[in-house]
């Protein structure tokens, strides 16, 4: 029947403004009810789980995934995909394009979304803006948008043709599609494997300057005052990224940036080593925690090369005052997963590339409430309300009744350690294994079925009448 009740917990709904005690009810699959008094209104055949106070928010919402499906399976599925991000807490992803074929055409889409049928999560999709995802010729934009797409992107490339994606942002409009842009000049980025400074330098690694990035943002501001598309800027990792977003919203431009955890955590001098991060710029991650238990890897790590590449400490503090006031407004995770033997190479000739749907949540958690003290209100509707207007799906990223019955479970204090045996992903390439983490998803309902819970909430049990 698809309805549970979810008692004893803390609801926190941006989108309703609601932070305090109570449950949350859901009948077919549909949010019934949500309150202090909840409970008693609930039929006796209905199971119910005592979450013991915990965090009851709208399920969260990852919207920059690669599952690799169709032509990749190796490094991942969309199975394998939608169940890691079932243990990280989130309810609905979207996936990027850059599959083999890219997902250019409507067949392709509902390949996809066939596929992704009756999987723990709900899976949306992104379709390129340009014909395998090339950056030559625009892909039928109005094709996708009837075949079922939320979005438009060509991630894991960056048109770098302006007139192109000038054209591209008027068809978008004629849609109300949100256009997704991974933001990378390639002459300036040239064959940059690493952030561009000091440490590139001292490990002799081809260095990626910043402006590699500002440009192509500085050009979707233009581009987007210009058309009036909706543009979203992802995983935006620099200080002066942050700067020209904050003044063109300022002046009323529909331009949007996003977050990724591993950019407002680590800095370039990972790649250096465990030793050196640590020393350097680590040293405030862990407050109060015996050094000798820290994690610990050598210079050169390939699970620690991604794109764009980890910045400075100085581009770390300004993605993390930018994701507080808002102005990087949507948190994700870019889970960009691939096979071992693809990382086991010399760093120059790893793919870029880290896995994040299971720890997303925790390192967000740390870095940004209990380190920070951003509101725990703010953190959640940066996974829930921001993605879901952004992306129009009006009946998610809420619990209003009448919406879609999607709840994650928090336990924002768990104290944890990530490791490779624990994760649902295909892939291993994480930088994060064995690093102590606190907060956790213990809970994962989806239309009301509960779809992962971890064992902090099996203690409970859940209780039928």
């Amino acid at each position: 029947m698809n309805s549970l009740l979810l008692a004893h917990g803390r609801i926190v709904d941006p989108g309703q403004g609601l932070d305090g005690p109570g449950d949350v009810l859901i009948v077919d699959g549909k949010v019934a009810a949500v309150g202090p008094d909840t409970a008693r209104s609930a039929l006796p055949e209905i199971p119910r789980i005592d979450v013991g106070g915990r965090i009851l928010c709208p399920g969260l919402i990852d919207l920059h995934v690669h599952f690799r499906e169709p032509g990749q399976s190796a490094k991942e599925t969309i199975t394998t995909g939608m169940k890691a991000a079932a243990r990280g807490g989130f309810t609905s992803v979207v996936c990027m394009p850059n599959t083999t074929p890219a997902i250019d055409s409507p067949s392709t889409v509902r390949w996809i979304l066939d596929r992704a049928r009756g999987g723990p999560v709900n899976l949306f999709v992104a379709g390129a803006i340009t014909k395998g995802i090339a950056g030559e010729e625009l892909a039928s934009i109005g094709g996708l948008h009837k075949a079922g797409v939320v979005a438009i992107t060509d991630d894991g490339r960056c048109i770098q043709n302006n007139e192109l994606m000038c054209r591209a942002l008027e068809y978008s409009r004629m849609f109300d599609l949100l256009v997704m842009d991974h933001c990378q000049d390639y002459a300036l980025a040239g064959d940059g494997v690493m952030h561009d400074g000091r440490y590139s330098t001292m490990l002799g690694l081809q260095g990626w300057p910043a402006e590699g990035e500002e440009i192509i943002v500085a050009r979707n501001i233009l581009l987007a005052e210009r058309t009036g598309a909706r543009v979203h800027c992802q995983h935006i990792s620099l200080a002066g990224s942050v700067r020209l977003l904050r003044e063109a919203q300022a002046r009323g431009v529909a331009i949007t940036g996003e977050a990724c955890p591993h950019h407002f955590t680590l800095t370039d001098a990972a790649v250096a080593g465990s030793e050196e991060f640590w020393r350097q710029d680590g040293k405030d991650l862990h407050p109060g925690v015996n050094p000798a238990v820290l994690p610990r890897w050598p210079a050169y790590d390939t699970n620690f090369k991604m794109n764009p590449p980890l910045r400075s400490a100085a581009d770390r503090e300004a993605v993390i005052q930018a994701v507080l006031d808002g102005v990087l407004s949507v948190l994700a995770s870019d889970h960009a997963p691939h096979t071992n033997y693809e990382k086991e190479v010399e760093f120059d000739y790893a793919p870029f590339g880290i896995t994040g749907l299971e720890t997303e949540l925790a390192l967000s958690l740390m870095q940004l409430h209990h380190a920070r003290g951003m509101p725990l209100t703010d953190l959640v509707a940066r996974f829930t309300t921001a993605p879901a207007g952004l992306l129009r799906l009006e009946s998610k990223g809420t619990l209003k009744p009448g919406a879609d019955g999607d709840v994650t479970v928090i336990d924002p204090d768990l104290v944890w350690h990530f490791q490779p045996n624990q994760t649902a992903s295909r892939a291993r390439n994480s930088p994060f294994y064995g690093w102590p983490l606190r907060g956790r998803a213990v809970g994962t309902v989806v239309a009301g079925e509960l779809v992962w819970r971890d064992a902090a909430l099996s203690a409970e049990g859940l209780v039928k009448p």
